[in-house]
């Protein structure tokens, strides 16, 4: 068997929401083109499988960097639940202690980690947009957009298991009120001032994910903009699992926003160059 240079990951789930990570902090990396690289690393079946790649890079500026790239290669400024991922990968592996800062492309964010719990917060959102019309297949819907990272559309629904996720968020990802970057689209059901129930399209992953922490954050925000809910905030997302979100309000600005959950650390492990070539 040819001999194959090894490249050491790690896999972790956030809530259902399942990355790669690789520590390049020593810019030692060498597989060429980067989008490529994760398309077929992140392919499930056939390589390891997962939402998104992060690679760990030093930082003038936090702790370190990650640059991030979704399943089909493309870069996201921002993941909620994979920024808390790579937190829990930091302090476990001895990188940094339970505080830590993250630089990433929509700015510096500020995590804490206290055994699998993860609480990060996240940078300012852009000005909430409500009842933004857009017309569908189904007819017409408003939306309530709001970039928290990355941009989102929320859909109040009555019933999120009646929700056709994958075909509906396809149209609001790839709609043309959202070009030329389009958007992720969630669909949320409010239980109470204080639990809500979300699914979300994922925009890079283009399907349904069993939980987007961005869109959970995007959601509460939309609730909290129509005097839905008031922070904290526990989402449940596909998976089961619960996000908590809060926040701080002065009048149409959100401020001090954080995101928490459990984070699991599933293995480490060696690739193979026919993982990814």
């Amino acid at each position: 068997m040819k001999e194959s240079r090894l490249i050491s990951f790690w896999k972790m789930s956030g809530s259902g929401n399942d990355f790669i990570i690789i520590d390049n902090r020593d810019l030692s990396l060498d597989v060429g083109d980067l989008p490529a690289f994760a398309r077929r690393l992140c392919a499930r079946k056939i390589s390891v499988g997962a939402d998104g790649l992060f690679l760990i890079e030093p930082s003038l500026v936090a702790d370190f960097k990650w640059h991030f790239f979704n399943s089909d290669g493309s870069v996201a400024e921002m993941c909620g639940n994979g920024s808390r991922c790579v937190a829990r990968w930091a302090c476990q592996t001895g990188v940094t202690a339970a505080k830590l800062s993250i630089e990433t492309l929509a700015g510096v964010i500020d995590a804490e980690v206290r055994d699998d719990m993860v609480k990060v917060r996240l940078t300012e959102p852009s000005p909430l947009k409500q009842n933004i019309p857009v017309f569908l297949e189904s007819g017409e819907c408003g939306l309530d957009c709001i970039d928290t990272g990355v941009p989102h559309a929320v859909c109040f629904v009555a019933s999120v298991e009646a929700c056709d996720v994958a075909g509906t968020g396809r149209q609001i990802r790839r709609h043309e009120v959202f070009q030329p970057k389009g958007t992720n689209a969630n669909f949320a059901l409010v239980l109470d001032r204080h639990k809500m129930r979300v699914r979300t399209y994922e925009r890079g992953v283009e399907d349904e994910t069993l939980a987007c922490g961005t869109g959970v954050v995007a959601s509460v925000l939309a609730a909290a903009g129509r005097n839905f809910v008031d922070s904290p905030v526990d989402v449940t997302v596909q998976s089961g699992e619960i996000l908590c979100v809060y926040f701080s309000r002065a009048g149409d600005v959100f401020r001090e926003i954080y995101l928490e959950g459990k984070v699991k650390m599933v293995y480490q492990g060696m690739l193979f160059e026919e993982a990814y070539r």
